[in-house]
């Protein structure tokens, strides 16, 4: 493991030089799930949902919010994002559904903030339009499944 890179040689706090860093192609994939009552679940399946489309809301909050990860994260680089892709798998027998985010760009520094960032957003947006009817709906398993681009390479969860 290396040392923390957003601290300077006084412990400070600071925003990482990514200057003399090799422009390339970089990917990152995050996941997570939120477990709900089986009602909700079917509700948002079957579309009932008087709010409109839970899933459909949810992917644009998701791929808004990787835009912004910037914004909410201090230390975090604006990047000029060239993919956002959000996907949604239903599981009946879980009661659940598991968000999985891939963003992408060609720049200095990796993507991995976006992707996070977006799987909340989206999740915490299935949870805002559903809390009305199940308020115990938990948000789990969230965390980066694969990397890559930059000088660190390929990483995969194992």
């Amino acid at each position: 493991m290396t040392e923390l890179t957003h601290f300077n040689q006084y412990g400070e706090a600071h925003m990482v030089d990514v200057g003399e860093k090799a422009m390339t192609h970089r990917i990152a994939i995050a996941e997570g799930t939120i477990t709900m009552h089986p009602d909700t679940l079917a509700l948002i399946e079957q579309g009932g949902h008087k709010k409109g489309d839970v899933l459909g809301i949810a992917r644009v909050a998701g791929i808004m919010a990787s835009k912004r990860t910037a914004e909410l994260i201090p230390l975090c680089h604006p990047l000029p994002l060239t993919h956002v892709e959000l996907t949604f798998d239903t599981d009946t027998n879980s009661s659940s559904i598991r968000c999985q985010a891939k963003t992408e760009t060609r720049g200095q520094t990796g993507v991995e903030m976006e992707a996070l960032t977006s799987v909340q957003i989206a999740l915490l947006t299935i949870y805002d339009m559903c809390k009305a009817v199940d308020r115990g709906m938990r948000l789990s398993e969230i965390g980066l499944t694969h990397k890559s681009g930059g000088k660190s390479g390929d990483w995969n969860k194992s």
